[in-house]
């Protein structure tokens, strides 16, 4: 079977709303990822058959097809084409997926695979709210209503019932999030975020953030003072709940992308590949519990690779909510020590549609830092689905 190789990877440091990176516009910020992997590539960018982005709200400055346009803002010739993912949280994996897929049909060599979501100017689920405000309705038709009982498709409801369900209690979700923050803290002083972050200059909107000559390279939502009391004060999210701000992912502002190639493309820019994808697959799964996703499409991954979760040295798992990987840990009888070990979206944000290219840069960078093989992407993602990406260290 053709391969796909990843030959870059890159990512902005995540932002805080209204803060360090809220000045930027989103074109202007993943056209900055797009020029940073063609510089660490070295290749040229007309070679570049094709620009695919993740991005969920699609609106406003995110509208119009951000790719394109990212495109045309970036150093890549306008013979590149773009074009723009949503399956909501896993947009920028299944850019990758996408990516991948074309190479390996051998229609492509070089696709560039990225996303971008800066919540600041473009808050969540806008586009579903400016629909309602204009009149013509949201999203949930009559006939979806009537399957599902008229209920309402919540994140924070499937959240909480995932917490319920696995049986967990607020101290074990406030717990796993300081764990979030410690090992984050902790790739921040041992320089692990280094060679995947790229700088870029601090544009913020706000007067009173930060602002001028300085540049943007640590992940902006890091609390390096994090304790067990200071995380179990912050107010619950919903009464008689178990899940607080501090259990959850972090609004943030950011860009990410990779490099895929085919074998005539890597023969062509004659670099070394970082990783080689080994699986992908999406799956589908209750929407209304939506979030429990992950754990059967890991199963099916794993079983469909020939792969044990023992062979998986490194494990990303989305940390959308604590209960989230909690549960994936427990069901897949995981070993903690493995997942998310330079933290995740609690500690260092969750820019939505660029997690998913932003999480698998993580992921690269660790497995060559500890010296695993395999390393295993996932995450829950809205209407009750999950990607899941294997890729193979080289």
């Amino acid at each position: 079977m053709a391969e796909a190789y990843i030959v870059a990877a890159v990512r902005t440091a995540g932002g805080r709303r209204n803060s360090r990176l809220s000045g930027w516009h989103p074109v202007d910020l993943a056209a900055q990822v797009l020029d940073a992997l063609i510089d660490r590539s070295e290749a040229d960018p007309a070679m570049v058959d094709d620009v695919i982005v993740g991005c969920v709200s699609q609106v406003g400055e995110q509208s119009m097809n951000v790719a394109r346009n990212a495109v045309l803002a970036s150093k890549l010739p306008i013979s590149v084409p773009g074009t723009s993912v949503d399956r909501q949280c896993g947009s920028s994996q299944q850019a990758l997926h996408f990516a991948a897929q074309a190479v390996m049909s051998g229609t492509m060599d070089v696709v560039i695979a990225a996303g971008v979501e800066v919540m600041s100017r473009v808050p969540i689920a806008s586009a579903n709210a400016v629909a309602i405000k204009s009149g013509m309705g949201g999203y949930i038709s009559p006939r979806v209503s009537e399957r599902y009982d008229h209920r309402e498709f919540s994140q924070f409801d499937g959240a909480e019932m995932i917490a319920a369900k696995y049986a967990f209690s607020r101290d074990d979700l406030d717990r796993f999030a300081l764990q979030s923050h410690l090992r984050a803290a902790e790739a921040v002083r041992t320089g692990r975020f280094s060679a995947e972050i790229e700088p870029v200059r601090v544009t913020a909107r706000d007067s009173e953030a930060a602002a001028g000559d300085d540049m943007h390279v640590i992940d902006e939502g890091i609390r390096f003072d994090a304790s067990l009391d200071s995380i179990g004060s912050v107010k619950l999210l919903q009464e008689g709940g178990r899940i607080s701000a501090a259990s959850a992912s972090q609004v943030c502002d950011g860009a990410s992308g990779v490099m895929v190639v085919s074998e005539r493309g890597l023969k062509l820019l004659g670099v070394k590949p970082l990783a080689r994808i080994h699986h992908m697959s999406v799956f589908g799964h209750d929407p209304v519990i939506m979030l429990e996703a992950p754990i059967p499409a890991t199963q099916r991954a794993l079983a469909k690779a020939g792969l044990k979760i023992s062979d998986i040295g490194l494990y990303e798992v989305n940390e959308a909510f604590a209960p989230i990987p909690l549960a994936w840990l427990k069901q897949l009888d995981a070993d903690p020590a493995r997942l998310n070990v330079n933290g995740g979206a609690i500690s260092l944000g969750h820019p939505l549609g660029a997690s998913g290219t932003k999480l698998m840069t993580t992921l690269i960078y660790a497995l060559e830092q500890r010296g695993e093989r395999y390393g295993l992407q996932t995450m829950c993602e809205g209407g009750g689905m999950a990607n899941v990406t294997i890729v193979e260290r080289l």
